[in-house]
């Protein structure tokens, strides 16, 4: 049965924000504040002695200003987390990341996310050092599993390899559905921010974490759902849809959360 769209009012047109503003001067993600300011404390100190050094020698000597305010531009524009309007929809995956969808193949998922021992399609999004980094939930959930691994300085622009610093991902959607996500660490880097826990609540598009310098994610698509984004597509973080779960059969989505309701009451064995 098709629904009436509601158009939207005029109070509703009035809070899309149209102005230069938005562009220029988006706001920060908070890590991205700790490393400003500390860079800031650095320079200033910095600069404090090269006065005293020329002061004592009477020697002119160049501001550290002249380096630091590059950098600190470059901060700026490495942490920006510009606002996100994300579709609506329980069946939808929405990209987590900015970047370039770099692969699309079959993988057998990591077991620590549960997800099974069949190959499942892997999106790929590889994150250039000029993409916003912030990565946000592909789907309305709830945290189920969450596996670290350490790694090496290893690019992820083309390898598969399990070498490099991960963190493992696994959430049930609302239709309960498990989705797995991977933020992975690149060569310039290896810094994962990622402060979910087991259980917490997540809407599709919500902010859960980001990756420094160079990096990328992978969503893991459930059995039965195909993705709608094409190699070399641009995605943007909280916005593209990179599937439908309404594509899936009636038989792959219930065996998909019998297995889920079945690892749960395993676990509660265990303990």
């Amino acid at each position: 049965m098709t629904q009436n769209y509601i158009f939207p009012t005029q109070a509703d047109l009035d809070k899309v924000d149209l102005s230069w503003g938005r562009y220029l001067f988006p706001s920060l993600h908070p890590e991205g504040w700790k490393i400003i300011a500390a860079a800031v404390i650095i320079i200033a100190l910095l600069d404090g002695l090269r006065m005293g050094v020329a002061h004592l020698f009477d020697m002119p000597l160049p501001s550290f200003w002249w380096l630091g305010i590059p950098f600190l531009v470059f901060a700026f524009y490495f942490f920006r987390n510009p606002d996100r309007v994300t579709p609506d929809g329980d069946n939808l995956i929405i990209a987590p990341a900015d970047g370039i969808v770099s692969n699309i193949k079959p993988v057998v998922p990591p077991k620590e996310l549960g997800l099974g021992d069949k190959p499942m399609t892997r999106v790929s999004i590889f994150m250039s050092v000029f993409n916003v980094h912030v990565n946000r939930s592909p789907v309305s959930g709830v945290v189920d599993k969450l596996h670290y691994r350490p790694g090496k300085f290893i690019s992820v622009a083309e390898k598969d390899s399990e070498d490099n610093e991960r963190q493992e991902i696994a959430i049930i959607a609302n239709n309960g559905v498990k989705i797995g996500v991977i933020q992975i660490a690149g060569l310039v880097a290896r810094r994962i921010y990622c402060p979910l826990q087991i259980g917490q609540k997540l809407k599709a598009g919500e902010i859960f974490g980001m990756i420094r310098f160079g990096s990328r994610l992978d969503v893991f698509l459930p059995e039965g759902v195909y993705p709608q984004v094409k190699l070399g597509q641009v995605a943007v973080a909280g916005e593209t849809i990179l599937a439908d779960m309404g594509t899936m059969t009636k038989q792959s989505k219930t065996e998909t959360i019998e297995n889920n309701t079945a690892q749960k009451e395993e676990r509660k064995g265990r303990k």
